[in-house]
């Protein structure tokens, strides 16, 4: 069935390929957090696997969410590893430690890139492409994960 929301199809295509590589950058920094809680190493382990668990709990509703977001574009998520891989701004290189330290610092580097990314995003959906939902939509997550990256950068000052 056709999608018909007041948004043209060129600019909903146009929209939903950037969410789809949000989509995998959401799903890879899924990945590294379920890393950083089952390799986790250190005396400071119990409270920092605990919090990695909270982490990887929100992170999987945010993936949910933004390919949800796709499907109400009229567009298909991708859904496989290697979309991920080929569409994601972040790395999957896992150089450092399994310390607390090293493994936050990791998870904020990939935090902050996401929220540069969708701030470069919030005006063009709006403006360029006439999709303020999606506009709004992605306001809110960058806001959430902003919220994160301070709180990982406050575990490591």
């Amino acid at each position: 069935m056709k999608t018909s929301i007041g948004i043209s199809a060129e600019n909903r295509e146009v929209v939903a390929h950037q969410l789809a590589k949000l989509l995998a950058d959401e799903f890879v920094l899924y990945t590294k957090t379920l890393n950083a809680h089952w390799n986790l190493e250190g005396m400071d382990f119990h409270s920092v696997h605990l919090y990695f668990e909270e982490l990887y709990t929100q992170s999987a509703e945010i993936v949910d969410e933004v390919a949800e977001r796709i499907r109400q574009l009229g567009h298909y998520a991708p859904a496989t590893l290697k979309s991920f891989l080929e569409l994601t701004h972040l790395t999957e290189h896992d150089a450092g430690g399994n310390d607390s330290r090293s493994l936050i610092k990791k998870l904020l580097a990939d935090h902050e890139s996401i929220i540069a990314f969708i701030r470069g995003n919030i005006d063009e959906f709006a403006d360029a492409h006439k999709d303020a939902g999606t506009s709004d939509y992605i306001t809110g997550l960058m806001e959430k994960h902003e919220k994160i990256a301070w709180m990982l950068r406050a575990h490591i000052k």
